[in-house]
């Protein structure tokens, strides 16, 4: 297998980018056996930052096409207020929000609640680490060095936007993930939960 390549992520990378997210989205592991609607997740935590912030999005390719992407942006709080006026909308269009209760939702249902009624970043995270960031490489490419080449090319990126300082949210019931941020120079800042889920920990590192 060849050494996977970086470049600028495209528009026309949506699909690949989508999939991945679905492949790793159970805290690693393949979500698909998990969603009715495989893009549900990818129209979370992939679809925005392609379309509104392409500048830091990036994807590694191999010789069977992507193989991990990373996406982020300098301003996470400014990100969420143009989510809430030009993505959002549209979905909540196609996605009624469930009326089932919270502990009964399904992980589609969770999904189209959170599409109405998005997350903010803990103002405690934010204060000192404005910028963000979501990795995924697949399974083929992992173990292999490619997350820290990732990480690196969108820290260089990043930089040039003057960006001194970022954080990341990994899923309490992923220590995988969050061994291998912390090992990147990532610490712990704060935990928060929600009714339903594992929780959410973050992670800062200035640069």
């Amino acid at each position: 297998m060849i050494t996977p390549t970086l470049r600028a992520c495209r528009f026309d990378d949506r699909d690949a980018l989508y999939a991945i997210c679905l492949a790793t989205g159970d805290a690693g592991n393949d979500a698909a056996p998990l969603y009715q609607d495989p893009n549900l997740i990818g129209h979370m935590y992939v679809g925005p930052y392609i379309a509104l912030a392409p500048d830091l999005c990036f994807v590694a390719e191999d010789d069977h096409g992507i193989a991990g992407y990373v996406c982020g942006v300098a301003n996470t709080r400014a990100f969420e207020t143009q989510m809430e006026k030009v993505w959002w909308p549209d979905l909540r269009l196609r996605y009624p929000d469930s009326a089932a209760h919270r502990d009964r939702q399904t992980l589609d249902q969770r999904r189209c609640h959170m599409i109405h009624h998005p997350p903010r970043t803990p103002d405690d995270v934010m204060r000192s680490y404005p910028a963000h960031l979501h990795m995924n490489v697949l399974p083929r490419a992992q173990a292999r060095g490619l997350g820290t080449r990732l990480l690196d090319h969108w820290i260089i990126a990043a930089r040039q936007q003057g960006v001194t300082a970022a954080h990341i949210g990994t899923g309490a019931a992923n220590p995988r993930a969050m061994a291998f941020w912390q090992s990147r120079g990532f610490v712990p800042l704060l935990e928060t939960s929600e009714t339903g889920t594992s929780g959410t920990i973050w992670h800062g590192r200035v640069f």
